[in-house]
């Protein structure tokens, strides 16, 4: 299941039923778990590790130095989850020292086109970036976060579990979970309400979502008044708690 043409590092592990395409480039330090298919022309620079069921397809560059000054040669890592799709022309760049060491791309993820991850980024389960959506350096999504199509997302900032992210947006400050964000530069939009119906989010943990967002984000509170508000007046749900706690650990600024 690999093809002759490809050129692989004899100290790259790779493990059963891995597929791998024409003119693919395989460097050292690698490995790939089984089940995943790497198509033509695709580049996997070393100390990076696929997990299995991963597909990869043509001409993707996983794993390649990351693009920071700062940056010298140091043994840096790339690690992408099982069950993650990657289409044409992505490209991932591995961590820095500065930022920890590695980039992480979660399990699960659908990576369409042109998606650029910087190095140090790290993605949770099920996150959907849309053709030519770009993580600067050092951005953290949760799980199930979508992002629309040619969005830009500034370094350091953070996105919260089950937030979607309109495309052709900028985004500068961190975006918490349960939301819609939306132009240049973001606004919020209010909750994510047809991305918590798909997932089965009782009408409870809206509702209660809902009367927090409210509190927060519509009657020109501090974060400090609202989060009193909210502890005193929604049902401290799990939801509700993440939502809360994002906001206050806030260090970029939260979009409003």
């Amino acid at each position: 299941m690999i093809h002759p043409t490809a050129i692989i590092d004899p100290s790259a592990e790779i493990d059963t039923d891995v597929s791998i395409g024409p003119y693919a480039i395989i460097k050292g330090d690698v490995y790939i778990g089984s089940g995943t298919e790497i198509g033509p022309y695709t580049t996997i620079d070393q100390y990076v590790t696929v997990g299995r069921n991963c597909k990869i397809f043509q001409y993707a560059s996983i794993g390649a130095a990351p693009q920071d000054l700062k940056y010298h040669g140091e043994k840096t890592y790339l690690k992408i989850g099982s069950g993650t799709i990657i289409r044409e022309f992505v490209t991932i760049n591995r961590g820095t020292e500065f930022g920890g060491g590695y980039t992480e791309v979660g399990e699960e993820n659908y990576l369409m086109a042109y998606t650029h991850i910087a190095h140090d980024c790290k993605t949770g389960k099920q996150v959907i970036l849309a053709n030519n959506s770009t993580l600067g350096g050092h951005i953290e999504l949760g799980n199930n976060v979508t992002v629309g199509g040619l969005v830009a997302i500034h370094q350091f900032v953070k996105i919260g579990d089950f937030a979607y992210i309109g495309g052709k947006s900028a985004v500068v400050k961190d975006i918490p979970p349960y939301v819609i964000a939306a132009g240049d530069r973001a606004t919020l939009h209010g909750l994510n309400n047809v991305g918590l119906n798909r997932h089965n989010f009782s009408k409870n943990t809206v509702a209660n979502l809902k009367k927090a967002y409210r509190i927060v984000f519509r009657i020109g509170l501090t974060v400090k008044q609202a989060s009193e508000r909210v502890r005193a007046e929604v049902e401290q749900i799990p939801e509700v708690v993440n939502f809360m706690s994002f906001i206050e650990k806030s260090t970029r600024g939260i979009t409003r």
